[in-house]
């Protein structure tokens, strides 16, 4: 496998080389051993700080996308009706599995350069619809574009909205997240992004109100939530859980917390900066329609006139630089820089 002296891949993110250390360790059977459940306790209550919630914290094995369907197949049932907000491809994507479901799904596509600007509409369609559930994007990674929670946390409240689903994935451990401000009953992450640990686990935040509703839905599958309801108490997990993978996940979380959040979240947003400006000064043109809407984890770029993607990305890889394609209709127009996690370190770079 060939690897590149500058990986800018928008996740899986290079992995911290204290976590990789920590998957060398030969650890005995999580169902037996008391120090996993200890383990398991303490890393859930990073995750609560790094989410700003009180909410109980599920820790899931597997990549992201388990959480996302987890969060939708153990709260919803055919019929229910689901709001899917959408500046992106994943934020609509969210709408076509609650879809498979057999729910009524309803979705509103802003433009993939901006995030949720008509609020008038949002709430209009609240207030007709009256949806079950509001999905939304915090980080569209395909167009760079960090959307602001604030407005559908409020509409949630308001209209008595049961439950407010997020995929917080791209964006968690390296930008402010407010669960519990924005009403968040379903705050989901992912160790691959900004944690920079193996794509090997996931998990969400779960509000009283979610729980009482996954208890009525009672869906049973290997991604089920309900299982893990009661496992901080009695110990059993529904499947053996994989202990590297909670002890690489807690390694993480307390990198974060030595450097200081603050810390953490500050040179993300300095290094997006960074980016920013060398792309101008390269005269490449930013994806975003304006700045502010940039994520502080990825950015997104027009493909520099003359090349296609297969060239660019080629020439980029020969200079030992590794960036992200795109997908649908982002796909050979518009290219992703990953400066999360471990790919902050720009500043010496000339990349374009």
């Amino acid at each position: 496998m060939k690897t590149y002296r500058y990986p800018f891949f928008p996740g899986p993110t290079s992995v911290s080389e204290n976590v990789l250390h920590v998957g060398l360790t030969n650890f005995g059977s999580a169902d037996v051993e008391p120090e996993f459940l200890d383990l398991y306790k303490k890393c859930v209550i990073d995750l609560q700080k790094i989410l700003n919630t009180k909410s109980d914290v599920v820790i899931m094995t597997g990549e992201g996308m388990l959480v996302l369907w987890s969060g939708l197949k153990s709260c919803l049932e055919p019929g229910d009706k689901v709001l899917a907000i959408s500046t992106g491809i994943f934020g609509t994507g969210i709408g076509e599995m609650a879809k498979s479901i057999g729910c009524e799904v309803k979705t509103i596509e802003f433009p993939y350069d901006c995030s949720f600007e008509d609020h008038f509409l949002i709430e209009k369609t609240i207030a007709e619809f009256k949806p079950k559930m509001i999905t939304a994007v915090h980080c569209e990674t395909p167009s760079g574009i960090l959307n602001d929670l604030t407005i559908l946390g409020k509409l949630k409240k308001m209209y008595k909205v049961p439950l407010f689903y997020v995929d917080a994935v791209a964006s968690v451990g390296a930008v402010h997240i407010n669960a519990d401000k924005h009403n968040i009953d379903l705050c989901l992450g992912g160790s691959q992004k900004a944690l920079s640990v193996p794509a090997n686990s996931c998990f969400m935040s779960v509000s009283d109100k979610a729980w009482s509703i996954i208890e009525e839905v009672g869906y049973q599958g290997y991604d089920a939530l309900l299982p893990f309801k009661d496992v901080k108490t009695t110990g059993f997990f529904p499947y053996t859980p994989s202990w590297v993978n909670i002890a690489q996940l807690y390694q993480s979380t307390q990198n974060i917390f030595v450097e200081g959040f603050e810390n953490v979240v500050k040179r993300h947003e300095n290094c997006s900066k960074n980016v920013i400006k060398k792309l101008k000064e390269a005269g490449i043109k930013l994806f975003p329609r304006d700045e502010k809407y940039s994520s502080p984890t990825v950015t997104a770029a027009y493909i520099p006139d003359g090349f296609t993607w297969e060239e660019y990305d080629k020439m980029m890889r020969e200079k030992g630089i590794v960036f992200g394609g795109n997908y649908g209709e982002l796909e050979g127009k518009v290219f992703r820089i990953g400066h999360m996690g471990t790919q902050t370190n720009f500043e010496e770079l000339c990349l374009f």
